[in-house]
């Protein structure tokens, strides 16, 4: 039997476990086993308490071009196996409600799918060639992982229908200057720049970015004053923890503090 061959590269460095899309030749886009093994991969990785931050790239000129298309033509849905919608919702979802960081690292296109995707994740960096776009209306495809649904909340209700209705790619500095990338640093600095700032995040205590991360992402579907009491309730809790007792006590004794994450 021939060996399929993989779809992504996963590699350690430091704290960091990095995933790299290797379908070059489709621009990286999202098959079925690309999306089963991002979830193998992100499911090991938030397992491991070696790992502090997780961040998604992609190969050569692409991040990634959204779906499959050629797949979701061919489809043939099995009964009671999972679609590519149930395998997007399950990896997305890792990526959005999982404890650690997960930093974007958008080399080059990133499209329909692919944008969806750099939305999933906690932050966003992209090379200064980097071009991000909705490109769903192109090809008559609605959106299904927050084209519609997520992207206003990001870069506002008017740019968001622009980007959806024309379908056209933007610009990664734009998108900086929209809020939807953190920063943009040159092409050949990409992977370095983002390195060095999850080497930052591991110094932190993961406990306090795992409550950081659940509280900011809640705190937009409730009223200011629901997100305070929720705040309020994990610092409660987060005072019991062994990072906060020794965080202080590190402080005292002008040291580096040695996080366990609970």
């Amino acid at each position: 039997m021939t060996e399929v061959p993989k779809t992504l590269s996963v590699e350690r460095v430091a704290g960091t476990e990095w995933i790299t899309f290797q379908r070059t030749d489709q621009l990286n886009a999202m098959s079925m086993q690309m999306l089963r093994e991002m979830a193998d991969a992100l499911e090991a990785a938030i397992a491991d308490n070696a790992v502090r931050a997780i961040v998604l790239t992609g190969s050569g000129r692409a991040f990634c071009a959204g779906a499959d298309l050629k797949e979701v033509a061919g489809a043939k849905h099995v009964p009671g196996e999972p679609d590519l919608l149930d395998l997007v919702e399950h990896t997305f979802g890792l990526m959005r409600h999982g404890p650690k960081p997960v930093i974007a690292a958008v080399n080059g296109l990133a499209m329909a799918g692919g944008l969806e995707m750099v939305m999933a994740c906690d932050l966003v960096f992209a090379a200064e060639s980097a071009q991000l776009g909705d490109a769903h209306s192109n090809f008559g495809v609605f959106p299904g992982a927050g084209g519609a649904a997520i992207l206003p909340r990001r870069v506002g209700l008017n740019r968001a229908k622009f980007l959806l209705f024309s379908g056209e790619n933007i610009s990664a500095q734009d998108m900086m200057d929209w809020g939807l990338v953190n920063k943009v640093v040159p092409d050949a600095e990409l992977r370095d720049a983002v390195q060095a700032f999850t080497d930052r995040l591991a110094d932190k205590s993961p406990a306090v970015l795992r409550r950081m991360k659940k509280v900011a992402n809640r705190s937009l579907n409730v009223d200011e004053t629901a997100a305070l009491a929720e705040e309020m309730l994990n610092l409660r809790a987060h005072m019991r923890s062994w990072d906060m007792r020794e965080g202080l006590a590190a402080f005292n004794e002008k040291r580096k503090p040695q996080f366990r994450g609970y």
